[in-house]
């Protein structure tokens, strides 16, 4: 059940760390007022809806395909004519047993989120705060716990490659999860109209001041 809402515990602690981080990264390298900062935590979180998107696609898409190419396993009552099931639900809604290829969609979320958060973390890089101000500690708070939150996304995957689904349905969901990562970071997010990266392309001059100092 933890995995099931794997996105929920991604989306909830990535919502205020990319709000924080990139509020603070526009007036501290950009020296944007607040409505312009404003506008590129907007933009920033706009992320979140086209992860949130990708989640809801590729599960749904999942579902059809599984209920596309699947059969149901059911006894029945003696006597009465072999029904035919048009989806997993009716099956097991009759105590039958749905075979269908049932593309990972833990192998796919898990791996989307773990990248997508690594991803996110990388503005940490040109971000300059005083260590002893309070927002230093509820970034570093929020960095900690999407660093275990990261490690138990590929906990869990390793326990779904060991227990559940056969190996072309767990490849399948990695593959999927891995070119929704590339198609948004590697690919999309660095064209002009598009949420944009964590960690926009600086002058290395810029750069005097670094989080980790």
């Amino acid at each position: 059940y933890f995995v099931k809402v794997a996105w929920a515990w991604t989306l909830w602690l990535l919502l205020p760390f990319i709000t924080l981080t990139t509020y603070q990264f526009a007036q501290s390298k950009f020296l944007y007022g607040p409505t312009k900062s404003v506008l590129m935590v907007l933009r920033r979180l706009s992320a979140l809806l086209v992860g949130t998107a990708v989640w809801y696609v590729c599960t749904g898409l999942f579902v059809y395909i599984e209920n596309l190419t699947g059969t149901c396993s059911s006894s029945g009552k003696p006597g009465e004519p072999r029904r035919l099931y048009a989806t997993k639900q009716e099956c097991h809604h009759d105590n039958g047993i749905w075979n269908g290829f049932d593309i990972s969609g833990h192998c796919f979320l898990l791996s989307y989120c773990a990248l997508m958060i690594v991803e996110e973390l990388a503005v940490l890089e040109g971000l300059s705060i005083d260590q002893n101000s309070r927002l230093h500690v509820v970034i570093n708070s929020l960095f900690v716990s999407l660093c275990f939150l990261t490690m138990i996304w590929v906990f869990m995957i390793v326990c779904t490659a060991v227990y559940f689904h056969d190996f072309s349905q767990k490849l399948l969901g990695v593959l999927i999860g891995l070119s929704a990562w590339y198609g948004t970071y590697r690919f999309w997010y660095l064209k002009p109209f598009s949420p944009g990266l964590p960690l926009p392309n600086i002058p290395l001059s810029s750069k005097k001041y670094s989080y980790s100092r």
